[in-house]
């Protein structure tokens, strides 16, 4: 087990750090004052994984701890019917009059018009997890760690596992999930280093995080490429089914699985050998700290804008900032890795 501690890649919360020094001109820290109401919806790209489940036990910690006398709503769409059934969920809480849409965004900017009529009819959107590639519609995201920097985690364990060299592809969620689009983005200028020269990306599948659809083509991409040594998966649903899928046809001595993942649910892969690293930050940590950033903005107790400092319950101080990811848009940045 300590082998495995060591070879999977957490994420440590940054309390201070960064954030404490990004303070600005709004040198006033928002200390939540607790017992507002505020009508707040979680929205994650789907339900029934485990991510977006422990997301909204964070969430329902951080509700209790401020002692909000209103809703907490967990809904989401299935995974076949993640972008439509986004949009309607969207389109729905505005004309409910819910006060916050806390949005793990799965649409792409075609989520963007119901974001937009929602902010105009009061309803704000906080995303987490997947922003808004636009940030059209969003009032701030919230960053899990900074994507660049999973970009080059995930260079540097494909590195670490093909020992720097031979084919290797990527099962991906959707073409648009913004997150991971954005990690690969990061990990496509990550390989163009001397370091990596040896190493050849060959394909970019995406398997709708369903995990038959990524089960199966996962063994399309091995049957495609002969020589494949890994498979990079930066889903939670897609590492799972391929590395399943490797186990079952015992390929894998032949073809290793990486990405990100729960630990929880890689152990047995870890232990078998088919998942050798991998790497995620605390979904529980970060859905904590998404209803704190909504809860402020929502009962008016902070702005939302580059510059404004908060506290964060048991996770600390805060400060929204530019988005350097992104063309436009605010952030908060939960903390970076920890390999």
């Amino acid at each position: 087990m300590k082998n495995l501690l060591m070879s999977t890649a957490v994420l440590a919360v940054c309390v201070a750090g960064p954030n404490a020094a990004l303070a600005g001109s709004h040198a006033e820290t928002v200390v939540p004052e607790k017992g507002m109401e505020a009508d707040m919806v979680m929205l994650p790209k789907f339900l029934g994984i485990l991510p977006f489940d422990q997301a909204n036990r964070g969430a329902e910690e951080a509700h209790a701890e401020l002692e909000n006398p209103g809703e907490l709503l967990y809904t989401g769409p299935t995974p076949e019917n993640s972008v439509a059934g986004q949009i309607e969920i969207m389109t729905t809480s505005a004309s409910q009059g819910q006060d916050v849409v806390m949005l793990s965004n799965n649409a792409g900017e075609q989520i963007v018009p119901s974001a937009m009529a929602a902010q105009e009819a009061g309803t704000k959107v906080v995303t987490w997890d997947s922003p808004i590639p636009s940030s059209e519609g969003e009032s701030v995201f919230v960053a899990q760690v900074d994507f660049g920097e999973i970009g080059v985690v995930m260079a540097d364990m494909a590195h670490s596992i093909m020992d720097g060299e031979g084919q290797f592809a990527v099962l991906s969620a959707t073409p648009d999930a913004a997150n991971q689009n954005a990690w690969l983005a990061a990990m496509g200028e990550a390989l163009e280093g001397e370091k990596y020269a040896n190493m050849e990306l060959v394909d970019t599948v995406y398997g709708d995080d369903q995990s038959e659809v990524s089960y199966n083509r996962a063994l399309s991409l091995v049957d495609k490429h002969p020589d494949l040594k890994l498979i990079m998966s930066p889903t939670s649903v897609g590492i799972v089914a391929t590395a399943k899928a490797m186990q079952d046809e015992g390929l894998c001595d032949q073809v290793k699985v990486s990405g990100l993942g729960v630990p929880a649910e890689m152990v047995g892969y870890t232990m078998a050998g088919c998942a050798p690293e991998f790497a995620l930050w605390d979904f529980v940590d970060l859905g904590y700290l998404t209803y704190y950033v909504s809860y402020l903005i929502a009962t008016g107790q902070m702005e939302g804008v580059e510059g404004d400092t908060f506290e964060a319950g048991r996770m600390g101080e805060f400060t929204i900032e530019t988005d350097p990811t992104r063309d436009a848009g605010l952030r908060v940045l939960m903390g970076p890795f920890t390999v």
